[in-house]
């Protein structure tokens, strides 16, 4: 199985948080590959600039790269499916992500119970 991470994973894979539950590193380490999205540190970004977050985002992406995630740009063709998708969630990068994911495809791992509705493409932990 291929996995794209929330912006979540990649902040508590980065930190060593113990949010990142052994039930998910499992399903990490089991994985095919293991992707990051473009548009998760371009959220990250956004959030460090506003002063929401504080982060190395240059640390973050070299420790992440470090780590065998593979980046995933956002393309024209993500762009399509997320103008199809229903508008069930409304944070911008989520639905990103699940566009994303639905058009490679691959699994969006997240804890984020309200993209679930969003099909069999998002892997609840």
């Amino acid at each position: 199985m291929k996995l794209l991470l929330d912006t979540h994973f990649l902040l508590w894979i980065a930190n060593g948080d113990q949010r990142l539950t052994p039930k998910a590193k499992k399903i990490i380490s089991a994985a095919d590959a293991v992707y990051m999205s473009a548009a998760s540190l371009w959220e990250i970004s956004i959030k460090v600039s506003i002063g929401k977050l504080v982060v190395d985002v240059d640390g973050l992406t070299e420790s992440l790269h470090n780590a065998g995630l593979v980046e995933l740009p956002v393309s024209i063709e993500h762009t399509k499916t997320l103008k199809a998708l229903p508008p069930v969630h409304r944070d911008p990068f989520d639905r990103m992500l699940v566009a994303q994911a639905m058009t490679e495809p691959i699994h969006l791992l997240t804890v984020d119970t309200a993209l679930s509705a969003y099909g069999p493409w998002v892997k609840l932990v």
